[in-house]
Parts: C-alpha cells; structure tokens; sequence
C-alpha cells in the first residue's frame, strides 16, 4: 500500500534534507553541494550557504568554483568535486543535448552537426582560446571569428554575430573553465589539470540528488528542473525509488529517505535568496498554494527573496542597499508576532553582515 504524505511533511523533509534548519554545516557536508548552489545575484550562491549554516569561504579562495551548469546557469561546488560534477551534468544522450541547447539545436541539426558533437567542437575552441582570465565577451568575440556558420546567430539586442547562448555555456565545463569569483559581467579561466571523471559517483547523479533534497517528485519534476526530456530521467530512474502519495498524485523517493517525511515539523527562520533550491523545486503549487502569493514569488522578472518559516514559505522579502546600509522591506503573508518579528531581524542582520553593510532597518509592509 502507498503511503500518504501530507504537503506539511514534503516541506518538512526538504527543508530538513536541504540542512536549513542547521545552525552549523561543514563546507564538506553540505548536502546542497552535491547538486549544486545557483549562484545568481548578490544573495546567490554563498549565501545559500549561509543560510545553512555554513562558514563560507571568503569569495575567491579554493575552496569553491563556479562553474555553468544545469539549466546553463552559474553553480557553485566545491572545487575537489569539480571532475565528478562535470560527468554528473552531462546530457544524457543526443536528444537530452539537443533539449539543452534550445533553439541552437535546429540550425546545427540541419548542418548534419549532433548537438553532442557540437559540444565538444565548442569546447575545443574555447579550450585552445581561454589560456588566461578573459571576459566572456571577448570570449564569444573571438569564437565568433573561428566557429562555423550553423555554431552562430545574429543577436538583435547586442547587434553582432555570437554563439548560440546554451551550447556557449554548456560547453564551458567541458573546456575545463571556470568562472572567476566575484565577476559581472562573467570572466572565464582555465581549471588547473582539470579532467572529466570517467563515471559518476551515486552522490553526484544529478536525479538522485532531486528526489534527496526536493522529493517526493514525479520524474516530470525532476525533468523540467534538469531541463532533460522526460523519458531520458525515466529511464534513469533509481530502482531505491519508492512510490508514495501527495494530495493524490504519485510521486517518488528515495528509500532510505522514505522513513524522514514523518520526522514532524521544522522549526526555523531563513531569509532565502531568490534562487534559492528550496524554491526551484518544479511543485510550486506545493510550495505556495495561492496564484496570486506565487506569481508575487515567481515573477518574469526581479524575483524578490522569501521568507521561510518552519518549513513554509510566510512571505517576501526585498533588499534596499545604499551604499555601506542595508534596509529590508518584508511583506508577510502571515500575522507577525513580535517574537517571529525579532527572529526575521535577526536574520536581516545576519545578512547585512553577509553582505558587509550596517542594517538600517526592517520595514514590516503589513
């Protein structure tokens, strides 16, 4: 019989498996590092971190790397684990690359050029230009010069002729470049003796890690957050996926895991940035119930953070900086008793501190 798993239990166990309710997590133990930390924005990537209770190195150390990855955006590991990462966010197959690549996958189709072979083309080329830090305009620049005509589109906004985005991007990692700490716009380097791991170890499968961290999920979910069609993730199923039940719909998790939904309530207050991982999981009807909370959440553009209460999403929060100051407009979408009042403070600070300024204020919009 399938058990049935309440949407109070879903949150709880992400929340739990996601350690936002730790005060303190070692860099190596930080489980949203096997996935990957998106690292956009100002509270991107290290202050996902943060939030987990991780010491976060000082930007530009060793110990972390970003790199472009899933969906195509910057992601930050630990740079040890760099190798078996690069094999973990591999597309699946010919038909997965060609889902990642988007609208390049056509013109290249048509020119008789796999997207896979397409990759390891664009790799080649920035592998042998990027000896050195170099900008990625420049970089784009000059593959604009060497690459062939189905690799290239005419850019509108930018008024030139450049790579296709995707396959760009993609590519990177498989050049063996990162992204320098700390650069806006992006500045692309080689990793010193980086190699692709010949296989993928079970901490880094990429599908393992959603259901970890962001189950129970359909394969579906899992799908559209990879940016890979649903077959391939089917087909890579893990056979420990046990079914059980949300609001009626079958979902799966890992085994192991199965016993955690019933650990109860989390108890805990983060501010989490806007591309934080507990809010880039393909459910957000889950998350957030009510359209009109969710599209606040969720806009087309500038995403505000959310404040997570006890495993619940209780309402928005938007950064106001000038300068060395910080001010911070919350907007609940809950009463705010004083003492969940002072613990969101607590957390602005926590965060000024982060960002280095001198918290000015708080301002409740309720």
């Amino acid at each position: 019989m399938v058990d049935a798993v309440t949407r109070a239990e879903v949150l709880a166990f992400r929340a739990r498996a996601q350690q936002l309710d730790s005060a303190s997590t070692a860099l190596a133990d930080a489980a949203v590092l096997d996935f990957g930390v998106q690292d956009t924005g100002p509270d991107g990537g290290r202050w996902a971190l943060a939030v987990r209770g991780v010491d976060v190195p000082a930007e530009g150390g060793d110990e972390l790397a970003t790199v472009w990855t899933l969906r195509g955006a910057p992601h930050l590991y630990r740079r040890g684990d760099l190798p078996a990462v690069a094999a973990a966010v591999e597309p699946f197959s010919e038909v997965d690359a060609a889902r990642r690549i988007f609208d390049a996958a056509k013109p290249l189709r048509a020119a008789g050029i796999s997207p896979l072979t397409a990759l390891d083309v664009v790799a080649a080329a920035m592998r042998e230009l990027v000896t050195g830090p170099m900008g990625k305009g420049e970089v784009s620049g000059r593959l604009a010069e060497v690459m062939d005509e189905p690799y290239l589109r005419a850019c509108r906004s930018c008024q030139a002729t450049h790579l296709y985005e995707q396959p760009f991007r993609l590519a990177a990692l498989r050049a063996g470049l990162e992204l320098a700490a700390g650069t806006s716009p992006p500045v692309l380097q080689p990793l010193p003796g980086f190699t692709r791991a010949a296989s993928v170890p079970e901490r880094f499968d990429v599908v393992r890690a959603c259901l970890r961290l962001l189950g129970p999920a359909t394969p579906k979910q899992v799908a559209e957050l990879l940016d890979s069609p649903v077959k391939e993730v089917k087909a890579r199923w893990p056979a420990d996926a046990v079914e059980v039940a949300v609001g009626g719909e079958s979902r799966w998790v890992l085994a192991a895991d199965e016993k955690r939904l019933a650990a109860g309530p989390v108890r805990t207050v983060r501010l989490l940035g806007p591309f934080d991982l507990f809010l880039q999981a393909r459910d957000r009807s889950v998350l957030v119930g009510d359209q009109a909370r969710a599209k606040a959440l969720w806009p087309v553009l500038g995403r505000p953070g959310a404040v997570l209460v006890d495993g619940e999403i209780a309402g928005l929060w938007r950064p106001r900086a000038s300068g060395a100051k910080l001010r911070l407009l919350v907007t609940p979408w809950r009463p705010v008793p004083p003492a969940l009042r002072a613990s969101i403070t607590d957390q602005a600070e926590r965060l000024a501190a982060f960002r280095q300024a001198r918290l000015v204020s708080v301002d409740f919009d309720d």
